[in-house]
């Protein structure tokens, strides 16, 4: 075991990845001789040479449409998209061609792709380096969506990605990356894509969550002394609804926490989720503490973002309803 913050996890895991498998090659801005924007790729140019590890001009589109032909031909790239926000830019690509390449081949291209990208607020980014954009992917069929919430599952999550032959949006947490710290192995191992993970328990009420937000409700758990279920996705899609619906029959009681924008996020899905199939479990409404519907401020994250105080009251509200 080595002690590793989320970058150390991932650049951990493409390196053991491309020394087992020639296959494996990088692409993306900036990510070769600087080792990226927060250098989760440091040191892999180096090691595997500009053939493997290779820098590509501010063209987004470009890199995920040359990812797919990679692909198509018999590589596994891992194409990096720098900020989220840049990656509306591929859209057609990522919604029109890989996630749609094996549906409209009838199975006879599988398309083995990672596409990793850091995501969300709490690093004062502004509007153009902040965003929460999960939904639409979520949204587009033939895509697998994994965010991890700490190194551990970074890794593992990583390497089952990577094991797949069909394309993976990888969204990691920019906020922390070097915030969250955890004990993780140096040898292989991985972590199931689809399967939540119930990160602390309780009976009085279920707080889903994921990704950025999973430390903010365990410290909130933690200091308000709530008796609850929290459970971390660490893939949207598929969402692992056996494990919501243990949860929810054993607490009746819940609350999603996401940052992204409250309207047709994944707080929306999840509590349609629950309602159609869980209703009679219920003793209270479902209370979803979200980001507003507005572009994500520069100065003002700490009102933008969902913090102790507001998961707190939104508990309290969910405990003492009536």
């Amino acid at each position: 075991m080595t002690t590793m913050n989320m970058v150390q996890a991932i650049n951990h895991t493409l390196d053991m990845k491309m020394s087992a498998d020639d296959s494996v090659v990088l692409l993306g801005e900036d990510i070769g001789v600087d080792g990226g924007v927060f250098r989760v790729t440091e040191g892999l140019q180096k090691k595997y040479g500009q053939e493997r590890v290779m820098d590509t001009p501010l063209v987004e589109l470009g890199i995920v449409g040359a990812a797919i032909g990679m692909a198509i031909n018999g590589l596994r790239p891992v194409p990096e998209i720098q900020f989220q926000d840049f990656i509306y830019t591929a859209f057609d690509q990522i919604i029109n061609q890989m996630a749609k390449m094996r549906y409209r081949t009838a199975g006879r291209l599988p398309l083995p792709l990672v596409l990793r990208t850091p995501y969300g607020g709490g690093v004062r980014g502004g509007i153009y380096h902040s965003q929460s954009g999960e939904s639409y992917f979520v949204h587009t069929a033939g895509l697998t969506v994994v965010t991890p919430s700490n190194p551990y599952d970074a890794k593992g999550l990583l390497s089952s990605s990577m094991d797949m032959n069909d394309p993976v949006i990888f969204m990691e947490p920019k906020r922390l990356y070097r915030a969250a710290k955890a004990e993780v192995p140096e040898e292989d191992y991985r972590e199931e894509i689809g399967k939540a993970k119930l990160v602390h328990e309780g009976d009085k009420m279920t707080i889903i969550t994921y990704g950025s937000m999973v430390p903010t409700v365990l410290s909130t758990v933690q200091k308000n002394n709530l008796d609850a279920d929290v459970l971390d996705l660490r893939t949207l899609l598929p969402i692992d609804v056996d494990s919501i619906e243990a949860s929810v029959k054993k607490t009746g009681r819940v609350m999603i926490v996401h940052e992204a924008p409250r309207t047709l996020g994944m707080g929306a899905e999840i509590s349609a989720l629950i309602s159609e199939r869980m209703i009679e479990y219920l003793y209270a409404p479902i209370i979803r503490v979200t980001g507003p519907d507005t572009p994500i401020p520069y100065r003002l994250e700490e009102y933008y973002l969902p913090n102790e105080k507001r998961i707190a009251e939104a508990a309290e509200k969910i405990l003492n309803f009536r």
